[in-house]
């Protein structure tokens, strides 16, 4: 019956991934090799975080991480993001469907969705926290983008203290930094002060470490999604003790040669990359320390139509999955729609990470 269901599941997503499918799960990685990389395992804590500087607490928050939800036991991670409201703004974010402007039904998505936590703001998380704080973990992002000044300027500041989220019986916390913005230095400052006290309290640190510069996008390519440029915030990520990152995806590559500007080495595009997506995604891991820090990827907007939701969360994180990373952050494609079907999307990106079929490539 158990291979029945994996079966099952892997026909699901090979139906999802249509064409590309013999192009993905086929896919076998000759740029940097698996062998190389500190890989997700239910002894991942034990294996990566147990010899590092990290204290007991941590350990244990992380494991209550990771086993927690549907993943448990496996070393993957699927978390609910719902900070859209100050990110995206509450009514954009939230008009889809009203029910989630009640913080209880972010809380209870990602309960239902089998999540192994649900990050959300101060505020959110603090509503319900006496009623679920001990039922799933809490991830409380500490700063934010808000869109209400103008016109419009894109920074991160921060809402919220580590104090408060430790108060509230959070296990983890979690913060944004625009990389290559001008406030980025600042941000980069601000956010390694707040990770380290965090740590000294316990807490699991999350850094959504994005690429912020209107110079990164040209007329034909945006460079936000380079797979160099990304890598190298994640690897500032790491080195300010991030213990999970979370990226977007990489499309494509060579934002410092088409930029002119930093730092790189030819054998990054011919010998550490291809062009092939899973290559892409495999150098994000590779700048998260080998993957000692665990590399999660955004899923990105929705569409507003099911179908394609639900392929393209699959497509992400079959790429993720085969190029060692260690998840997937699924927010508005999840919330964005009728809780069952939310719930339906969160359960097929964990099935990708559950079936034993889809291989690290």
């Amino acid at each position: 019956m158990a291979k029945a269901k994996v079966k099952e599941g892997t026909d699901s997503v090979v139906r999802l991934l249509g064409k590309e499918a013999d192009y993905l799960l086929d896919h076998k990685c000759k740029t940097v090799t698996k062998n190389l990389l500190h890989l997700p395992g239910p002894d991942f804590v034990e294996r990566v975080f147990a010899p590092s500087d990290r204290s007991n607490s941590v350990l244990r928050n992380l494991q209550l991480m990771y086993n927690t939800g549907r993943l448990a036991g496996t070393g993957y991670m699927s978390i609910l993001p719902v900070d859209q409201g100050i990110e995206h703004s509450a009514g954009a974010s939230f008009a889809p469907n009203p029910i989630y402007f009640d913080p209880e039904n972010i809380v209870k998505l990602a309960i239902e969705g089998g999540c192994n936590a649900v990050a959300s703001t101060l505020g959110v998380l603090g509503a319900v926290s006496r009623k679920y704080a001990h039922k799933i973990p809490f991830l409380v992002k500490l700063n934010h983008n808000e869109l209400l000044t103008y016109p419009n300027k894109y920074d991160q500041i921060m809402f919220a203290n580590v104090d408060q989220a430790f108060q509230m019986g959070a296990v983890a916390v979690g913060a944004t930094i625009y990389f290559g913005s001008e406030e980025s230095d600042r941000q980069i400052q601000e956010v390694s002060e707040a990770f380290s006290y965090a740590h000294t309290l316990g807490l699991v640190t999350v850094l959504w470490a994005y690429l912020r510069n209107p110079a990164f996008s040209t007329e034909k390519v945006d460079y936000h999604l380079s797979a160099d440029l990304t890598g190298q915030a994640n690897h500032i990520s790491a080195t300010i003790e991030a213990d999970i990152v979370k990226q977007k995806q990489a499309e494509n590559n060579g934002g410092f040669l088409a930029l002119k500007f930093g730092k790189t080495d030819p054998r990054v595009y011919s010998k550490l990359t291809s062009d092939h997506p899973i290559d892409l995604t495999r150098y994000q891991v590779v700048n998260c320390y080998m993957g000692r820090a665990g590399l999660i990827n955004s899923g990105g907007a929705s569409t507003g139509r099911e179908d394609d939701d639900l392929a393209q969360a699959v497509r992400t994180a079959v790429i993720n999955k085969r190029a060692g990373g260690m998840g997937l952050i699924t927010g508005r494609k999840s919330f964005q729609k009728p809780m069952k079907e939310g719930v339906e999307i969160l359960n097929a990106v964990q099935n990708v990470y559950l079936d034993e079929s889809i291989t690290v490539a």
